[in-house]
């Protein structure tokens, strides 16, 4: 379905259905709770001997991967470390981590850090139950930053032409999510942008398909909470505290649910990978770059229904109603930019060197090809980003 096909958003928010991500059995936060939440996981996923799956920055740049090493060191389940996960999850990469993966014996995978590792763990587990066949060993997802990739059953990692691909199945899911607020600490301008990214996933679940209202009710308060909570982050990028609260954001950002067809969130996220595998965009970054607009166009192509969830959202970050449901959007899209700036992320196509000449191709790819009826605003918006 295209992620903007105005022909399949009928109002269906009142006739659908819901379901938990079967594969999940555990998801624990809190402060220091990774001493007690992975001893839990372990016994609870049956897993014996773990690779722990982080990147360079992570392992070599912050603890956080190595408190996890030494719990699993201390309950007898520590396999080894895999580290050349990189930005936007290259195939070579994942390639190797399988390598070391099974000349290790390893039977699960810890994956500590951003999005990248959670997918790069995805598709790893991927790959391998293609080869091997059975049950899909288990993932404990352990997240440093706030991009919400552990509560999704697809994964994306980039080809050797440097092209996204995406991975799909309900097994992917990790076993098991371990919120530790005191793991993000080594991560503070990272954390930011990629909490923009969970602004992205609540702001587009009010207009996905299969959302159910309960589900577009948390989206509310995750935007309400990283309105408030961001600036302070910012503010006090040391508060434990803070950072706890914002973790909880991004998890009700993309509550875990289990949908009978996959469908694309929405135009932002649609051009956030074009843009981030290809051109070495961070995938908070281009969140912080596509959002804001994103969402203004709803103001001229969405359903009734869908303007309507959008436009409530104004009433959750404290601000007056314009009068109208294509004002309140719009002005939802002004506050979310100014968020953008406040926090100090906004950036544009050029300060990337993305090249001018290939903005209608983005474009395409994006909509799924020219002939969409959108393809002229998409591309306007490219190019005011630019």
């Amino acid at each position: 379905m295209s992620i903007i096909d105005r022909d399949n958003h009928a109002s269906t928010a009142y006739h659908g259905q819901y379901s938990w991500q079967h594969n999940l059995q555990g998801l624990f936060y809190g402060p220091g709770c990774i001493k007690t939440a992975l001893p839990e996981l372990l016994d609870t996923l049956g897993i014996k001997k773990a690779m722990v799956l982080t990147s360079k920055s992570v392992l070599f740049k912050t603890d956080a991967a190595k408190k996890v090493e030494e719990v699993l060191r201390e309950n007898n389940a520590y396999g080894t470390t895999f580290y050349e996960i990189q930005q936007h999850s290259p195939v070579a990469g994942i390639k190797g981590a399988i390598k070391i993966f099974e000349e290790n014996g390893c039977d699960g995978i810890v994956s500590v850090g951003g999005g990248s590792c959670v997918d790069a763990a995805k598709t790893l587990l991927y790959f391998y139950q293609q080869d091997k066949g059975g049950r899909t060993p288990y993932q404990i997802a352990i997240p440093t930053t706030l991009s919400a990739a552990e509560y999704q059953l697809g994964a994306g990692y980039t080809n050797e032409e440097g092209h996204k691909v995406a991975v799909s199945s309900p097994e992917l899911v990790p076993g098991g999510i371990i919120l530790d607020a005191e793991l993000t600490l080594g991560t503070p301008e990272r954390l930011l942008s990629t909490g923009i990214k969970s602004m992205d996933h609540a702001v587009e679940n009010l207009y996905r398909g299969q959302v159910t209202p309960p589900i577009k009710v948390l989206g509310y308060h995750a935007i309400s909470e990283l309105f408030k909570y961001l600036p302070l982050s910012k503010a006090n990028p040391s508060s434990v505290e803070i950072r706890q609260k914002l973790q909880l954001a991004s998890w009700m950002s993309l509550w875990p649910m289990k949908l009978k067809k996959y469908v694309a969130l929405g135009i932002s996220h649609s051009l956030g990978h074009k843009l981030g595998s290809r051109y070495n965009i961070p995938h908070g970054i281009t969140s912080c770059m596509t959002l804001a607009s994103s969402v203004a166009l709803q103001a001229q192509i969405a359903t009734q229904e869908n303007k309507e969830f959008v436009a409530a959202a104004l009433k959750y970050i404290d601000e007056p109603s314009t009068g109208t449901i294509e004002g309140d959007i719009l002005k939802l899209s002004s506050r979310i930019d100014q968020l953008v700036q406040d926090l100090g992320l906004h950036s544009s196509l050029s300060e990337y060197k993305v090249p001018r000449e290939d903005i209608p191709g983005i474009a395409t790819k994006a909509l799924g090809g020219a002939d969409h009826e959108d393809y002229d605003k998409v591309l306007k918006m490219l190019e005011d980003m630019y």
